[in-house]
């Protein structure tokens, strides 16, 4: 996974630190903002386990079910009745 947090705006800085989320942004365009970051760990066309989210959420913030949550209710990521997960939104680099 490449290192989402790599690159960020000063907006966002405040809720970064060394790699992890640490808050949070109560805004919600700000939260978008974060959260489109958070859904570019994931491949675009691949399908995820809910373990394997799990793990990959973890890593970058301490509540992933509240992570995992936000991604789902603003349609960056779709899942399945049985768990499985895939990115259904946000921005894709151009590397």
């Amino acid at each position: 996974m490449d290192a989402p947090f790599s690159n960020l705006s000063d907006r966002l800085r405040p809720f970064v630190r060394d790699g992890r989320i640490t808050a949070l942004p109560a805004k919600r365009a700000v939260r978008l903002l974060l959260l489109d970051l958070v859904a570019q760990a994931f491949e675009p066309g691949r399908r995820y386990p809910e373990s394997e989210v799990t793990e990959i959420l973890k890593a970058l913030y301490d509540d992933h079910a509240t992570l995992r949550r936000y991604l789902i209710d603003e349609e960056l990521m779709s899942r399945t009745p049985d768990g499985t997960y895939w990115r259904s939104g946000g921005t894709v680099p151009v590397r």
